[in-house]
């Protein structure tokens, strides 16, 4: 699960409920039940005066009078608790009555009965809470402020009123926007928490409203101080526990945050800090110990589904479907209405490629959440996987202008177009419609600066991928000068460099950004990157090298040797190049990329046709409709002279990749083999043009040579059969 953060719908959540919720301590007490303490009460003080009547004359004078204040103490004490409820019920009542009719005087009534029993019970949150709501109710705030302050001046020690006071300066957040306005009104509370803090620092409630205050504020500091001040005092408490924990990971502490919780795991391991700890292992990318969390959080407290569905999500992320799969079948056994769990086993079998299940799935979630963004976007997403890219267009677009049809200025709708957008343009891409693409990301860019900057990066890539360098070089350009500090932009612009031939321009922006620290691993790949596509495979080795002796984990390093096994196989050190790519599966089997270039390598060399075969496959099963990797197997296939299985994969190969240079000669020795010179002359002349478009950095000349030979010889072969059908005698 993911932690409970600190926004304005968490803190303005009103409390309802009947008089039993506003006690301190002991059980629930009802009204009736409070109104025969009261009886009880007043009985028992006329015995007690009875009583000591009789026995006054045989006790001396000064027991006589300690008696007879320790039986006023006793009887004070219970009508005092009772009084409490008594008039919080009948301010509850009143509370009804207004919202049922509308009338001032039951609001009056409801406000006079809920300050008499808050004078009776100045620490009961709940009473408190419910004033402050009710004045908020009457749209008598202002009221409310006016005469706390007014006490307040005569006595700046008054806990009861500042209390109340921050309450309704709580309340009073719903009546602004995030802004000047809500930054006024949160000093406000700020400051009359903290007073209440520092005038009784064991008031728990206060002191973690101010903590809330602070973090809302961006106060790390000062909100840390008091959650460490609160568990000096009290080890135990998880309200604390649970406000610091995400404070630490908020500050990038996570090793803090982590050593915090599973020293309280250690001491007592309640269900609720064991979940904590497994949010804050989930936040740190420790999956396996997260796991461990979650499951012991669900063995100690089985009823508690918050519990299931961090270990779900955590099985999902550490890509164990069959377990994530089982777990959110026992919540939807348990919860038959909640969409997102079917939406979720939608997403593991859309994963497993099972793609009919994650569609019933999706129904289910569709049924329940109509008119969810969510659904929507899975909804495109399935249909992407299943191929019908123009199906998926469809539903984005339409999430797109469902979205733009609500208020400006709502963050959540600024954050939901941009999550649109962007896989929107990604689709056009995929369907190599470039133009609507960069609209789209136009489109991207308004919503914000921060938007801004990542509509330049996918720019700059559509421009990479329609092989327009010039374009691409200019958007860097521009995106760099409006961001000059931006480390992605910085990056993405210095490999376009690269792709150009401008291979140390490159270089030199990018060791710029190297800092000794273990972001050093990104900047030396992008480094070696732009060695390799400037044919430099010595310096590219050697910066891929400096990126895996970095510290990390051995999967940290799977680009690492998948780009020098890249390196090793241009310069025809096949040997070198297997053992890395072997390194890369041993950490990760399912690794697609590295699956299809080991085994097209193979392939290529005509080797180990069946290993090939099946490595290709296994990267279709990752990725069913990539085109380089339909290419891959229709060439495997070519090798081992399977020629109807070849051209079906090769056709299917162009249907993704229409402009691939590869695939169209691919496509033409295939139709050579099978004794159509005319088809696969046009196929290889297709391949030609493609070559000609290709980017700096992929023109491979030799192969260029071999195609124009093949060519040249084909023409000459037709040429030869065409004249002999000519002369031939009729």
């Amino acid at each position: 699960m993911k932690f409970q953060r600190v926004i304005l719908g968490f803190l303005l959540a009103g409390t309802t409920g009947g008089a039993s919720l506003c006690q301190t301590g002991g059980q629930p007490v009802s009204p009736a039940e409070a109104s025969q303490d009261k009886t009880t009460s007043q009985d028992k003080a006329t015995s007690q005066d009875k009583a000591t009547s009789q026995d006054k004359a045989n006790v001396p004078a000064a027991t006589r009078d300690q008696q007879t204040s320790e039986s006023s103490a006793q009887v004070t004490k219970t009508p005092s608790r009772a009084d409490a409820y008594y008039n919080f019920t009948m301010g509850h009542i009143f509370e009804q009555q207004y919202e049922s009719t509308s009338k001032p005087e039951y609001a009056t009534q409801a406000i006079e009965a809920y300050k008499k029993a808050y004078a009776l019970d100045p620490k009961s949150p709940v009473i408190g809470e419910r004033l402050a709501e009710m004045y908020w109710k009457a749209q008598r705030t202002h009221e409310a402020v006016t005469e706390a302050q007014a006490l307040l001046k005569r006595d700046p020690s008054d806990i009861q009123s500042r209390r109340l006071l921050g309450r309704i300066y709580l309340r009073s957040l719903g009546d602004f926007s995030v802004g000047n306005g809500q930054s006024e009104i949160v000093d406000r509370a700020i400051e009359q928490y903290a007073e209440i803090y520092r005038l009784d620092p064991g008031d728990a409630e206060s002191a973690l409203w101010l903590a809330r205050l602070y973090r809302l504020k961006n106060d790390h500091a000062k909100a840390e101080a008091v959650l460490r001040g609160m568990l000096k005092e009290d080890p135990e408490n998880e309200p604390a526990i649970e406000q610091l924990t995400q404070l630490l990971l908020d500050e990038g502490k996570a090793p803090e945050a982590i050593a915090l919780l599973e020293e309280v795991t250690r001491r007592s391991p309640s269900p609720a800090m064991l979940d904590l700890l497994g949010d804050a292992y989930t936040q740190s990318h420790d999956l396996p110990k997260a796991e461990i969390a979650y499951r012991k959080a669900t063995e100690l407290d089985p009823s508690e589904l918050s519990h299931q569905r961090g270990l779900a999500q955590t099985l999902m992320a550490e890509e164990k479907y069959s377990d994530a799969l089982a777990v959110y079948q026992k919540l939807t056994d348990l919860m038959p209405d909640k969409a997102d769990n079917y939406l979720r086993m939608a997403q593991i079998y859309r994963e497993l490629h099972d793609l009919g299940k994650a569609e019933d799935n999706l129904l289910k979630a569709r049924q329940y959440a109509p008119g969810s963004l969510d659904v929507m976007y899975n909804e495109a997403m399935l249909y992407q996987a299943q191929g019908r890219n123009e199906d998926a267009i469809r539903v984005l677009s339409d999430a797109v202008t469902g979205i733009k049809g609500q208020p400006q200025g709502s963050p959540s709708r600024a954050r939901s177009l941009g999550i649109l957008y962007q896989q929107l343009g990604q689709l056009y891409r995929d369907t190599q419609n470039y133009q609507a693409a960069i609209y789209t990301y136009q489109e991207l860019g308004r919503l914000g600066e921060e938007e801004d900057r990542r509509a330049r990066l996918l720019m700059m890539d559509i421009y990479r991928a329609a092989k327009d360098l010039p374009k691409a070089l200019q958007t860097g350009k521009e995106a760099v000068a409006k961001y000059p500090s931006d480390v992605s932009l910085r990056s993405s612009e210095a490999l376009l460099l690269g792709e150009s031939g401008q291979t140390d321009d490159g270089v030199k922006m990018l060791r710029t950004q190297l800092s000794g620290k273990p972001g050093d691993r990104d900047v030396y790949l992008n480094i070696a990157q732009v060695y390799e596509r400037g044919r430099r495979y010595k310096e590219a080795e050697e910066a891929a090298k400096a990126a895996e002796v970095l510290p990390g984990q051995p999967r940290d390093n799977e680009m690492v040797w998948f780009l020098l096994g890249a390196i090793y196989e241009r310069q025809k050190f096949f040997d070198r190049a297997e053992e890395q790519f072997k390194k890369v599966l041993a950490v990760n089997p399912r690794n697609a990329p590295v699956l299809n270039y080991y085994g097209y390598m193979l392939g290529d060399l005509g080797i180990r046709l069946d290993e090939a075969e099946a490595l290709v496959r296994r990267a279709l099963k990752e990725e069913p409709l990539s085109g380089a990797y339909l290419d891959s197997l229709g060439w495997i296939y070519l090798k081992e002279n399977k020629l109807g299985e070849s051209e079906t994969a090769l056709r299917k190969a162009l249907e993704h990749e229409s402009h691939d240079a590869t695939i169209h000669s691919h496509l033409g020795d295939l139709y050579a083999k099978t004794g159509r010179p005319e088809m696969a002359a046009s196929e290889w002349e297709k391949s030609l043009a493609e070559w000609k478009h290709s980017l700096p950095a992929d023109v491979e000349t030799d192969k260029i040579a071999e195609l124009e030979k093949k060519l040249s010889q084909m023409k000459h072969r037709v040429a030869q059969k065409s004249s002999a059908q000519e002369t031939k005698p009729q």
